[in-house]
């Protein structure tokens, strides 16, 4: 059961993580452009800024789920690899019951937002308010999958085997 889940999590993750790039790769080219159009060519997209703004909420919280399973959030390891062992594992599970309640959190109120703003347009993109809301929950219940994960691997005696050291 573990071994497909953390199949399964990797997968998630790698595919995450690469959606989370591209996004700001489109961003910074959305950026690029639209310092070009205002300096050189002296008209600015009225696009532009929202794009980018929306393309940043969703790499900036696509990404954060991301840590929660490689752990690269500095709160998530700093304090418990102070401890000695039977209270570090007590502190980590404690600390990823709170990070999953957050995720959570993401995701009902943030899939409540998304749904209470979908019929809202974004007048310069003509796309829904609450797409940009979107990533909110999806970060939010990959964050609860990513905690559950280490749960169960702190339970076992394990860790969690992160994409890259």
């Amino acid at each position: 059961m573990l071994s497909i889940l953390s199949v399964l999590s990797r997968w998630i993750s790698r595919l995450t993580l690469a959606f989370a790039a591209a996004g700001l790769v489109v961003m910074t080219a959305v950026i690029g452009w639209q310092v070009f159009a205002r300096y050189v060519l002296k008209d600015s997209p009225a696009w532009a800024e929202a794009a980018s703004l929306a393309l940043m909420v969703w790499f900036i919280l696509l990404a954060a789920a991301v840590g929660v399973r490689e752990q690269f959030h500095i709160g998530m390891t700093a304090v418990t690899d102070a401890l000695p062992p039977g209270l570090a594992k007590l502190t980590r599970a404690l600390s990823l019951l709170i990070v999953g309640g957050f995720g959570a959190a993401m995701g009902v109120w943030g899939g409540e937002l998304v749904m209470r703003t979908w019929h809202i347009e974004i007048a310069t993109l003509g796309i829904s308010r609450g797409f940009s809301y979107l990533p909110l929950p999806i970060a939010g219940w990959l964050i609860v999958f990513f905690s559950i994960e280490h749960l169960i691997a702190e339970s076992r005696g394990g860790k969690v085997e992160p994409l890259w050291s």
